[in-house]
């Protein structure tokens, strides 16, 4: 049976505007701290979580807001965690990164590779007690160079369990290309392990689903875990706020907080020689002219509009759906911020 497009679009798009609203409040100084982002990563999430059902778990990342909401977790205690309330998801102790709903088995932590360890928990669980259930993972490509993951890979596959494990490969960990810092193929890693491994273009819905079909009925059947190497976009870098991408995008503002002292620390007369300050400057427009080719601000990289080309057939249909997911997720801030303005 095909994926709906419709319905995993509906995902995304819902999780695109949700984030897009997170992203305000947090630009507003509602919400503190740093903050991450699922966006360019909805592709994936949504071509995952449609396969779940009730007694499934999910472990997630750093990244948990898109795939909490996706999954069916109210998107008021989601906001109302994140702006720090009492009544929040977390009673307004876990913030964005440690968002954890019981009745949906779906944990997140702020603590890289620690999705590894509790998807091989919940999965454990769900092969002791829940037969016919998995566990979904979902983690960075970054997070291939913790030992804890190594070893959830390890157990996992030993143990038989029914665990899916999703890499989201932006190719970038925080500000440091994996290339640079991961020594051999992601996907060979995994299967080193002696676990089934698929690689598949993350900005895809429909690529995503049908791996995961794949993945998930494997696990359901007793034929262990799967390594899901997908590939995506961070559309706004690590986290929200990232320097490299605000001057890029708009260099006329931003530019100069930068710019200013760099040249007062280049023409400074005490200090460093020129040549160490020459260089210095040289690995910063290094940076710079990196984030400025960084294949992540290219539209093509965007998985929703990939996405809403498939649909553009019925545009009456494509504009109603559109309307009414826009109304939820504007109530749903205007619910979660009624104390607020109060």
């Amino acid at each position: 049976m095909p994926p709906d497009l419709w319905s995993l679009y509906e995902l995304m798009l819902r999780s695109r505007l949700f984030e897009e609203a997170i992203a305000q409040l947090w630009h507003d100084g509602l919400i503190s701290g740093e903050m991450h982002m699922g966006t360019g990563e909805e592709a994936i999430i949504a071509g995952v979580v449609d396969h779940l059902v009730d007694g499934d778990a999910l472990a997630l990342d750093h990244r948990g807001s898109a795939a909490m909401l996706m999954r069916g977790v109210d998107p008021i205690l989601i906001l109302r965690e994140l702006l720090g309330f009492p009544d929040g998801l977390c009673a307004g102790d876990g913030g964005h990164m440690h968002l954890f709903s019981k009745d949906h088995l779906a944990a997140a932590s702020g603590i890289v590779g620690a999705t590894g360890p509790a998807a091989a928990g919940f999965g454990l669980a769900a092969q002791q007690l829940r037969p016919g259930t998995v566990a979904v993972a979902f983690f960075g490509e970054g997070t291939m160079n913790q030992g804890m993951l190594m070893e959830a890979l390890n157990l996992a596959k030993t143990w038989n369990l029914p665990v899916v494990f999703i890499c989201k490969d932006d190719d970038w960990s925080i500000s440091t290309k994996s290339t640079q810092a991961t020594g051999t193929g992601i996907a060979e890693r995994a299967g080193g392990f002696g676990i089934h491994t698929e690689q598949v273009d993350g900005r895809y819905v429909s690529q995503v689903w049908e791996a995961a079909n794949h993945a998930i009925e494997r696990a359901r059947s007793n034929h262990g875990p799967t390594f899901l190497h997908a590939y995506c976009a961070h559309l706004e870098g690590h986290f929200l706020g990232l320097k490299l991408i605000r001057i890029v995008r708009d260099p006329v503002r931003e530019m100069p907080e930068v710019a200013i002292p760099l040249t007062k620390s280049l023409l400074d007369i005490h200090g460093a020689s020129i040549r160490e300050r020459l260089t210095g400057l040289k690995i910063v427009l290094g940076g710079f002219m990196a984030v400025m080719r960084d294949q992540r601000q290219m539209p093509k990289n965007d998985p929703l509009p990939l996405a809403r080309a498939n649909l553009i057939s019925e545009p009456a249909r494509l504009e109603k759906l559109e309307d009414q997911v826009m109304q939820e997720v504007r109530d749903a801030i205007q619910a979660a911020l009624s104390e607020v303005v109060a």
